[in-house]
């Protein structure tokens, strides 16, 4: 490229070595940039906005962020639109007289200054540059960019001030570029508020992911994409620390185990900070960043009491506008550049051997008085005090950690390291708050029968002895006992109301938790009304939707509105509990999994499967059972089943069952609730999609009698229901009889399902007995009663009766748009809609098969055997549509695209030389193929 007058490149080139001294000629040139030096378009461009749209542009950051060679690099590849001139400031700059002498020379090395302008013939009035440059300047027809280096040697605020008047009274013929370690004295925040300053700062600065391995890849190194995040996350993409990195992993044959080897407090890196950070600053300051290295953030006051100083608020501000590693963060607090820290607490080690120790314990006695305990708990066990750290966490909020939705937090995985010789009531609370979070009801109890024996009324141990109640709780809502339950939340709510409130929980979440788990074990007790109480108590403690757990009480909430029959709002408070849950990011955690389970069985008694499997498929699969999802996500389920159980997963074949009272208990792992409610749900799933064997398997997965467990008759009102529609399904209505025995207390589910099995079983007066009078219970166990007594009446050829009922179960079902009831019903319901289309006429809620049932057409003869056998994936597509799904939900369910399902329908209706859907699904079970 040629040089021409007016552009930089010509600018750079032409003028001759100013009459000064050698020294001065070397500070006036474009320093050289490196070949591993990696070009930023992204800043350069930025560069160029900067001095085209202001007057000021400053890059600032600390040492060895890659500003010189940043500048260096846009000057000789992307330059600027003017000419340009570069002084590198040295101490004697920071004189008036030298500064402008050596800023004029500059001018003139450039070309910048017209030849009519001469010297300065006298000194300039103080605060002032001399009048030839600002005259020079003002001659000048386009601007001219002066770039000055290392400026953080600049402390002479007459020198600042110059520079800033002459910035301001050049006619704008000025572009001034800052490249320093700190923030210049300059009145930068005029310039902001007048929008004539552009800033690249340490942030700006630092390496993206991509230019750390650009920068390695000029150096002959490849990381894996991992790798290079660690690298970089590790380094904050500070420049001069990715190269050295790069320059001594060079020299190892592996670059992938050198990173994981890597010590940064002996290398290169070290050096260069202890050198150019560290060794650069006063004794106090140094001291200073020693003593807290230990520490994460770091708050002046905090500081102080590291430091035994009382200026560590001023020392902070300084290292933090001097770009010194030290970065302000919310408030007054700071923290240290990671690498920077790690070199720090090396050189620490080596120096005061036993002072880490000591600083730790001070750090953890300081945060802990300050209420943020989780900082306090890492400092104690640094310190090696883990009697302290046991004391503080055993006696605060922080043992909710373990029970939180998301896993352990962080401070309770620090107690995985706990000694197992650490003896003392607190520490047996900590082994049992871990083993009931495993769902280790025994051993928890064990551990909180050994707290309790050395606790003592003293009001010292009344945070721990809060704890113990608080997990007494867990531990009853795990084994279903409500008298435990409920002794355990009064003493719990009658400790906290005598504690001080706790500082560090911004929410009060602990009675909203006492209110929940309790519900829970009163609705597993069977008892509803209490339960609901509970939970409205719990809502009301949750004070608005940003508290972080009143999700789970919405959930629960939602499935008594459900089991109580209101649809609408158990819906309602199901979609609430969700949008809350996913607030905190817990949207499919298992103390979601309620909400979700009570959409899908919502959508199950509405016939939208893509809706079931979309909420049962959020639901952790530790909640539900391995075997559980095999029945929405259509894989094999086990065929094991819990000895003692409402099911034998053999009774689909052989009929055997245990036929005296389902007991069922909470089993290992979970909470019962959910895995019960997520197995009933997927049970009634499978039989909808024709499969009664695994619907069986998935119940019993769900049953764990188990010593510990208390029986519940909740769970038997959901489950026997439920097993005894498998087994009819299945073909073993006498086990179904059998498992449903006469003369016990029923609700309408357990009547229903007795009902249906005796029917099945062919005594139509037992099962007629069997039903109430007036049918009574949720909307869809109604519709159900309603529909099997119509039922009975078409078998009898009563079709008047038949039809009375089935209107009342359509009315019944319409509020809700319950499909499910009428898309179980079996063949008969169609058969008879056929008779009578003048039924559903209002109800276009109906699926179009019940709505426009197709009249019988002439065909074949019904027992001929079809002229080609199906194909497996055709029996697949045949099954479904005798669940009257449309070709869409067809196609969703077997993964494939409608095309595909209306070409295995055309394939269908030839081989069963049929016309239409239902001719095949009424012909194909006629020949036995469904």
């Amino acid at each position: 490229m040629t040089g021409r007058p007016g552009h930089p490149a010509g600018a750079l080139r032409r003028a001759a070595t100013p009459r000064a001294d050698p020294a001065l000629a070397g500070r006036l040139g474009v320093p050289p940039v490196p070949a591993t030096f990696v070009r930023r378009a992204r800043l350069a461009d930025r560069l160029t906005r900067g001095v085209r749209e202001h007057p000021l542009v400053l890059v600032d950051g600390p040492a060895g962020a890659g500003k010189t060679l940043l500048v260096c690099d846009w000057l000789r590849t992307s330059p600027p639109p003017y000419p340009a001139a570069w002084l590198t400031v040295e101490a004697e700059d920071n004189s008036p007289a030298v500064f402008w002498h050596d800023v004029g020379q500059a001018l003139r090395r450039a070309g910048a200054l017209p030849r009519a302008v001469g010297t300065a013939r006298r000194a300039a009035p103080a605060g002032r540059p001399p009048r030839h440059l600002a005259t020079g300047l003002g001659l000048r027809r386009d601007p001219v960019v002066v770039v000055l280096d290392e400026f953080e040697r600049i402390t002479d605020p007459e020198v600042a001030t110059g520079l800033d008047h002459l910035l301001r009274h050049c006619a704008g013929m000025l572009r001034l570029v800052l490249v320093s370690r700190n923030e210049p004295l300059l009145p930068l925040h005029r310039y902001r508020a007048a929008d004539e300053i552009t800033e690249i700062r340490a942030a700006d600065l630092a390496f993206s992911e991509e230019e750390t391995s650009a920068l390695l890849t000029r150096h002959g190194l490849a990381l894996s994409g991992p790798d290079v995040r660690v690298l970089t996350g590790r380094t904050e993409g500070w420049a001069a620390g990715l190269r050295l990195w790069a320059l001594a992993a060079a020299r190892s044959p592996d670059c992938g185990r050198y990173l994981k080897e890597f010590e940064a407090g002996h290398s290169t890196i070290a050096d260069f900070l202890l050198a150019e950070v560290l060794d650069t600053q006063p004794a106090g300051t140094r001291d200073l960043l020693l003593r807290t290295s230990i520490l994460d953030r770091i708050h002046p006051a905090l500081a102080d009491a590291l430091t035994g100083s009382r200026d560590a608020e001023r020392i902070l501000d300084e290292l933090a506008r001097a770009n010194a590693f030290v970065t302000p963060l919310n408030g007054p607090w700071y923290r240290q550049h990671p690498l920077f820290a790690e070199i720090l607490r090396v050189h620490l080690r080596a120096r005061h051997p036993g002072l880490p120790p000591e600083l730790h314990l001070a750090a953890a006695r300081w945060l802990q008085r300050a209420g943020l305990l989780d900082e306090a708990l890492r400092h104690a066990v640094a310190a090696d005090r883990w009697d302290l750290a046991a004391a503080w966490f055993a006696g605060g909020p922080a043992v909710d950690q373990f029970f939180s939705s998301t896993g352990p937090g962080r401070s309770a995985a620090l107690f995985d390291a706990m000694p197992a010789g650490l003896e003392g009531p607190c520490a047996e609370l900590i082994r049992a708050a871990r083993a009931l979070a495993a769902g280790d009801c025994a051993a928890g109890t064990a551990h909180l029968d050994r707290a309790a024996d050395g606790l003592t009324a003293a009001e010292d141990d009344a945070p721990a002895r809060l704890t113990a109640a608080v997990l007494r709780l867990v531990a009853a809502r795990l084994t279903g006992s409500a008298p435990g339950a409920v002794e355990a939340a009064r003493t719990a709510d009658r400790l906290r109301r005598t504690l001080p409130a706790d500082p560090g929980r911004e929410h009060q979440v602990l009675p909203v938790r006492l209110f929940t788990d309790l519900a829970a074990v009163r609705l597993w007790s069977g008892d509803p009304g209490a339960a609901r109480a509970a939970l409205l108590a719990a809502v009301a403690e949750a004070q608005g939707a940003e508290h972080p757990e009143r999700y789970e009480p919405l959930g629960l909430l939602a499935l008594v509105e459900l089991l109580g029959g209101a649809v609408g709002p158990a819906e309602q408070r199901a979609r609430q509990a969700l949008a809350e849950a996913g607030t905190w990011e817990a949207e499919g955690t298992g103390r979601a999994a309620i909400a979700h389970l009570v959409l899908a069985w919502i959508a199950l008694e509405r016939g939208d499967p893509a809706v079931v499997r979309s909420h049962a498929r959020r639901v952790p699969a530790a909640e539900a059972g391995a075997v559980a999802g095999g029945a929405v996500d259509g894989g094999a389920a086990d065929s094991g089943a819990g000895d003692g159980g409402v099911v034998d997963s053999g009774a689909g074949e052989s009929g055997a069952v245990d036929g005296g009272a389902p007991m069922v208990g909470p089993g290992p792992g979970g909470d019962p609730l959910r895995i019960v409610l997520g197995a009933v749900v997927r049970a009634r799933f499978a039989l909808r999609s024709g499969d009664p064997r695994r619907a069986l398997a998935v119940l019993a997965a769900a049953e764990h009698p188990g010593a510990a467990g208390e029986p519940s008759p909740w769970a038997r009102g959901l489950i026997a229901p439920a097993a005894a529609e498998a087994l009819v399904a299945a073909g073993a209505a006498g086990a179904a009889v059998g498992l449903l025995p006469a003369g016990e207390a029923r609700s309408p589910e357990l009547a229903l399902a007795t009902a249906r099995a005796r029917f099945a079983a062919g005594d139509r007066g037992a099962a007629a007995r069997a039903l109430p009078g007036t049918p009574a219970g949720p909307p869809a166990t109604v519709t159900r009663i309603l529909l099997l007594k119509a039922e009975a009446g078409a078998a009898d050829g009563d079709d008047r009766t038949a039809a009375h009922l089935l209107t009342r179960a359509l009315a019944t079902a319409r509020p809700d748009r319950l499909r499910g009831p009428f898309l179980e019903a079996g063949p008969w319901l169609a058969a008879f809609l056929r008779r009578r289309p003048d039924l559903t006429t209002d109800h276009g809620w109906l699926p179009e098969p019940l709505r426009r049932p197709a009249a019988p057409v002439p065909g074949p003869a019904e027992d001929a055997p079809p002229v080609e056998p199906l194909s497996r994936r055709e029996r697949e597509v045949l099954e479904r549509v005798a669940q009257l799904m449309s070709t869409q939900e067809v196609a969703a369910d077997l993964q494939l695209s409608v095309n595909t399902v209306k070409t295995h329908l055309k394939s269908i209706n030839r081989k069963l030389c049929t016309s239409r859907r239902t001719e095949a699904v009424r012909r194909a079970r006629r020949l036995h193929l469904l």
